[in-house]
């Protein structure tokens, strides 16, 4: 698994329209499924008029937890063709929406895979796309003899703090890059009295 994912910086918007149909599209942050639903239950009560809610998401630095949903549209139409700008793009931890407004006349399957598409794609064009990093959390315990040897650790490899306790002895939570794990919890391991649990 690479240790780097891409993903959109903040909610944007796009906009396709054909033949009196309008397309609203919309591309959010996420990483949950349960945001996903509230953000989507969202839209449709704010768009309740609006004839279709075809969304897809991706979620995960593996890349393999995603849906894809056409709404009532002819199979394959919807869903996919706005997946399919997710995928061109290498993003996860992303949900597009895009809201149809029916024009009255028919676009053929042909036709709304291409509308879906364009909306998607001008809602992800628009949100700013950004490389993070895939961190796994370490937790560690240790007494405040090794203080200075661990805070020294994780100085060095800029280590981010989840949570902390300091109690007769401490407990930390921490976020290390993945593609520094090893090298952190060999540093660590040395460390006389000092505990360190990955991957919790």
């Amino acid at each position: 698994m690479n240790d780097l994912y891409k993903t959109i910086q903040s909610k944007s918007e796009g906009l396709y329209k054909e033949k009196g149909s309008k397309f609203i599209a919309f591309a959010y942050p996420m990483s949950s499924e349960e945001a996903i639903k509230t953000e989507i239950a969202k839209l449709r009560k704010h768009y309740h008029d609006a004839r279709h809610h075809c969304f897809a998401w991706r979620l995960g630095a593996d890349l393999e937890r995603y849906r894809v949903n056409d709404d009532g549209e002819p199979p394959g139409s919807a869903g996919k063709p706005i997946y399919g700008q997710i995928q061109s793009r290498e993003l996860t931890d992303v949900l597009v929406v895009v809201i149809r407004y029916f024009g009255g006349t028919l676009l053929g399957v042909g036709g709304l895979i291409n509308a879906y598409r364009s909306a998607a794609s001008d809602a992800l064009d628009q949100s700013g796309i950004i490389e993070l990093k895939v961190n796994s959390r370490l937790k560690l315990e240790f007494g405040y003899s090794q203080m200075n040897s661990v805070m020294k650790v994780i100085k060095d490899f800029q280590l981010e703090f989840e949570d902390q306790q300091f109690d007769l002895d401490c407990s930390l939570t921490l976020k290390v890059w993945k593609r520094n794990e090893y090298q952190v919890v060999k540093k660590l391991s040395i460390i006389e009295g000092c505990k360190v649990e990955h991957d919790i």
